[in-house]
Order: structure tokens, then C-alpha cells, then sequence
């Protein structure tokens, strides 16, 4: 298997993530801004096969809006480079200081479904087919501050009329909802994959609209993001990915895929791979403020590359006869099997005898599979 990326390999990198330029709230920035036209050119020639934008990224300036956009367009042709997602800048302005979509203020909730509105209509221009909404504002500090139930219902409606707008203009377009537990609100609506799944089911169109976990995110809430997105894609719902790396329940760090929780990492790439998830693999990360750009572009590369090499020892690992016996011992493939059999009824299993002793006395053999999934991580086998 190679580790060199190609866009085969479907990965695709925000413009945020490469153009950050250190900013924290201890600190300005500590590099320049990067030309999105560049940003482009370098990802292509490491084999990415995608960007993906906020509106602000891209057109941060109405007066200029027409001249960059024509640059950008005669970049990705350029370098055969897509737009497989886009998504609103709905957080970083003063005006969404209460939310967007679940702003107390009713001109604000107003004027975030005209911005998004807006961008979508760029992205299905550029040929983007997922849309992602992170609603980094709307949340609380404080109990009486929010009205959860009526912010809920706010949400569903800027979802239910977003949904309404793509059906009106055609656009071959789904929506993905980013859930994160806190920060930059002391605690954010739909904070893990479960809340925004059920926030799904009420809408107008659930069909329409999906998920877009990051790893950070799940992890932030101390919750196993590979198990997370099994489940996503369980319920069919598992429209985008964001990996990156995260060191456990603290302030999103937003690292190159593969830093931070390495075994977390592994079993994200097994979960994608086995669970047949076919769409692009995207990087949410933030090179560190100690990098100068060629740092910005190793961190890009290592993350293409951790991936690739997590892949081939997640492959080798299912590929081991030693695994595959260790499965049978485990009795994985068990737990595929219906409980009842066919025909089998409730009274059926109530009048059988099970010896439970015996039940209780079979080990399951898991530290042994475990085992080996880590001497394939360490490189020992």
C-alpha cells in the first residue's frame, strides 16, 4: 500500500486550516494571511483532492468578491481541485455574540439564514454537495439566560427553511450538522453525535440532513468517536467526517490527525474503512503557532500520511490469521447473529434451561485481541 496521497484517496483540507494564522485569545497572530489561490496550488501538489471553505474564508470582502472568486475558479481548474463542502461563518462576528440560528434576538436569527442562504448558493455554484452547519454560538452560560425548548424549535425551524431553499433551487445538496460539547460558548446546543441525530428526526426533511462528527469534538466530551461514527453510520447519517487530533476532555486542540490519541486514531481509520464509508476524508486541524508556513505544510502532510499508515496497519491487523482466530475466540461474529432464530418466539427462550455458571465462567478472550491490534499499532507484527 503507498503513503503517498493522491486525490484517489479522497482527502480534502478547509481553508481555515492551513490559512490559520495562530490566533488564540492569548495571542495575535503569528503569521501572514494565506493567498486561498495558494492554498490551493500546494494542497493539489500534496494530493489532496479537495477544499472546503467558510464563506468569509474565501470572499471576506463584498468590493473584491468578483475578482476572487474568478482567481479561485481558475485555481481549482488548474489543478483538477474540487469543492466537496462548504459551510457559514455564523461565530466569529460580534453580531452572533448570542448564537445565529438560536439568537435571543430575532433580527440576528434573521439575518444568519440570509448569510447562509447566501453561501449556499456560492457552494452549489462551485459544486459542493455537503453543507455543514456548527453552531458555535448557540448555546449559554447561564440557565435563565436561553430558553432551551424555544431555542430548539428555532433551530429545527432555520434547519426546516435552509432544507425548503435547496429543494426550491435544485441544488444537488445535503446538509451536516457539527455537534461540539463547549467552547466557544460555556455549553453549545446538540453536543454530541446522539443530540444532533434525535434533532434530526424532527425535522421537515431528516432525509436531507446528516452529520459531520469531529474528532476533537466526540473526544472533548470524553466519548469514543470510532464508536460515535459506527453508530452515524448505522443510521445512515454519516454525510462528512472532521479528523484531527485531540489529549482528552480539555479546550479543542485541533491537531494533525493521528497526534493525541493514537489509538483513538487507529480505530477511527478501522471504523471508516470496515464501515464502507465512501466520502471525503476531511482535515479540521490548526498548525501550531510555533510553524512557519513550511511547518503549516508539514502538519498538512502529516496528516494525509498518518492516515494512509493507519489504513495499512488497520488492513494488516483485519488481515492476520491470529486476529481472525482471536475474533472466533471473542466470539465477534456472534453479536451479527439474530438472538431469536427464525420462527423463535419470546416463550421459546423463556422455556430453555441455561446454565449460567458455565455462561459465567467463559472469558472472552478480549485482552488477547486487543493485544494484537496494538502490537500492529507498535509495529511489532
Amino acid at each position: 500500500m503507498t503513503r503517498t496521497p493522491t486525490p484517489a484517496d479522497r482527502f480534502s483540507f478547509g481553508l481555515w486550516t492551513v490559512g490559520w494564522q495562530g490566533v488564540d485569545v492569548f495571542g495575535g497572530a503569528v503569521r501572514p494571511p494565506m493567498d486561498p489561490v495558494e492554498a490551493v496550488h500546494k494542497l493539489a501538489e500534496m494530493g489532496a483532492a479537495a477544499v472546503t471553505f467558510h464563506d468569509d474564508d474565501l470572499v471576506p470582502d463584498d468590493a473584491t468578491r468578483d475578482a476572487v472568486l474568478e482567481r479561485f475558479r481558475t485555481a481549482l481548474t488548474e489543478t483538477g481541485m474540487g469543492v466537496e463542502m462548504a459551510t457559514t461563518n455564523l461565530f466569529g462576528h460580534a453580531v452572533f455574540k448570542d448564537g445565529a440560528f438560536t439568537a435571543n434576538d430575532r433580527d440576528v436569527r434573521r439575518y444568519a439564514l440570509a448569510k447562509a442562504a447566501r453561501n449556499i448558493d456560492l457552494a452549489a455554484e462551485l459544486g459542493a454537495t455537503t453543507y455543514v452547519f456548527w453552531g458555535g454560538r448557540e448555546g449559554a452560560e447561564s440557565g435563565a439566560a436561553k430558553d432551551i425548548a424555544a431555542a430548539l424549535e428555532r433551530y429545527k425551524e432555520g434547519m426546516d427553511t435552509l432544507c425548503e431553499y435547496v429543494r426550491e433551487q435544485g441544488y444537488d445538496m445535503r446538509f451536516a450538522i457539527e455537534p461540539k460539547p463547549n467552547e466557544p460558548r460555556g455549553d453549545i446546543l446538540l453536543p454530541t453525535i446522539g443530540h444532533a441525530i434525535a434533532l434530526i428526526n424532527e425535522l421537515e426533511h431528516p432525509e436531507m440532513v446528516g452529520l459531520n462528527p469531529e474528532v476533537g469534538h466526540e473526544e472533548m466530551a470524553g466519548l469514543n468517536f470510532a464508536a460515535g461514527i459506527t453508530q452515524a453510520m448505522w443510521h445512515g447519517k454519516l454525510f462528512h467526517v472532521d479528523l484531527n487530533g485531540q489529549h482528552g476532555p480539555r479546550y479543542d486542540q485541533d491537531l494533525r490527525f493521528g497526534a493525541g490519541n493514537l489509538r483513538g486514531a487507529f480505530w477511527t481509520v478501522d471504523a471508516l474503512e470496515q464501515g464502507g464509508y465512501d466520502g471525503y476524508l476531511h482535515f479540521d486541524f490548526k498548525p501550531p503557532r510555533t510553524e512557519d508556513f513550511d511547518g503549516v505544510w508539514e502538519s498538512a502532510r502529516g496528516c494525509m500520511a498518518n492516515y494512509l499508515a493507519l489504513k495499512e496497519k488497520a488492513a494488516a491487523f483485519r488481515a492476520d490469521p491470529d486476529v481472525q482466530q482471536a475474533l472466533l475466540d471473542s466470539r465477534v461474529a456472534e453479536l451479527s447473529q439474530s438472538t431469536l432464530a427464525a420462527g423463535e418466539t419470546l416463550a421459546d427462550v423463556r422455556a430453555e434451561s441455561f446454565d449460567i455458571e458455565a455462561m459465567a465462567a467463559r472469558g472472552m478472550a478480549f485482552e488477547r485481541l486487543d493485544q494484537l491490534a496494538m502490537d500492529h499499532l507498535l509495529g511489532v507484527r
